[in-house]
């Protein structure tokens, strides 16, 4: 008899154990739950997310400058590129290509 008595104190230690863990953690989610919003929490999150993302880029552009000027030049050359070609090209030659006025392309009959 002494062993199952002893087995039951073992049995209910570890219950006792068990239920203030659940009510600790019960109590940790309302308190969590209590001070700010779900929005608010996920607002503030991704604020500080966006925060460290921002912090991280102008550390990699502090150090990286030269790069960072090449890939801007780069970026400025693109879209300008037509303006740019169309200064070297010949203007008589662009309309040798285009039908007159009422004229339609000649098309190829299909086969």
């Amino acid at each position: 008899m002494s062993s199952s008595g002893a087995r039951l104190r073992e049995d209910r230690a570890i219950r006792d154990a068990a239920r203030a863990l659940v009510k600790a953690d019960l109590a940790q989610l309302k308190n969590t739950f209590s001070g700010k919003s779900l929005a608010q929490r996920m607002t503030d999150r991704v604020s500080e997310g966006a925060q460290d993302v921002f912090e991280e880029a102008v550390e990699v552009a502090d150090n990286n400058r030269g790069v960072l000027a090449t890939l801007l030049a780069a970026v400025v050359l693109w879209f300008a590129h037509n303006p740019i070609m169309s200064l070297f090209e010949d203007e008589e030659g662009l309309d040798d290509d285009l039908p007159d006025e009422g004229e339609e392309l000649a098309q190829e009959p299909d086969v």
